[in-house]
């Protein structure tokens, strides 16, 4: 159980900090200047960075996949993978586009609409806009560890979600189901380990997300019977 803590940022922690955000901003800056709204989305919104943090931007409405891939090609930036993840049958399929080998760059955004609720679970987990980014704003939300991380100008406070549900939704503006559904969920991966997801298929050389998604529901009838296929 985490323990109410502050922590106080050395000048190796800034540093990361720093090179971690320069390189979110380099790409949203791609879909900023075409007018696509993305989200920098986890650690390095909140500011708790360590060396294996991941930079992950998600473009939170549904958008043609060729015109997100035409502007990473238009900026060089060539993806290492491509996949569809789903996390559960009813969970929206989602495209990723991995920007390098260990899977530290990341861009995701939904092929269907995405739920009101899962929209939540982005700021439940601490997300900035571009122009948040740009005025160096740091924002709360819940790592994965279950802790709370607020920012503070020298580093951030920690305190346990568990037993102040009520608090963190008030907090981070979500609502309280959110919340126990998160704590639900985390909590079961720190008993039996990371948990499986429902689908994840690579996309196939030459394939588009749009024919990979297809393919998919083709496999996994049950999608097909939640979710349907829309143009």
């Amino acid at each position: 159980m985490p323990e109410f803590r502050e922590v106080i940022y050395d000048e190796s922690h800034w540093r990361l900090l720093r090179e971690l955000r320069s390189q979110a901003l380099g790409i949203m800056s791609i879909f900023a200047s075409s007018g696509i709204e993305a989200w920098l989305h986890g650690s390095v919104a909140r500011g708790d960075v360590a060396a294996d943090s991941d930079i992950d931007i998600v473009i939170p409405t549904r958008i043609p996949a060729y015109l997100v891939e035409s502007l990473l090609e238009k900026h060089n930036l060539k993806p290492r993978s491509r996949y569809i993840v789903v996390a559960t049958p009813t969970s929206t399929p989602k495209a990723v586009i991995v920007l390098d080998d260990y899977e530290r760059r990341v861009i995701s955004f939904p092929l269907l609409d995405f739920k009101p609720q899962e929209l939540e679970f982005y700021k439940f987990g601490g997300y900035l806009r571009y122009h948040d980014l740009l005025g160096d704003k740091r924002v709360p939300g819940v790592n994965k560890r279950l802790v709370l991380i607020k920012p503070t100008p020298t580093g951030h406070e920690e305190l346990p979600v568990i037993g102040w549900e009520d608090y963190v939704a008030r907090l981070l503006g979500v609502s309280i189901d959110v919340v126990l559904e998160r704590v639900k969920v985390l909590s079961r991966r720190d008993e039996v380990g990371r948990t499986g997801i429902f689908a994840k298929t690579a996309l196939l050389p030459g394939e588009s997300f749009e024919e990979a998604l297809e393919r998919l529901f083709r496999e996994k009838k049950l999608l097909w019977r939640i979710h349907g296929l829309t143009n």
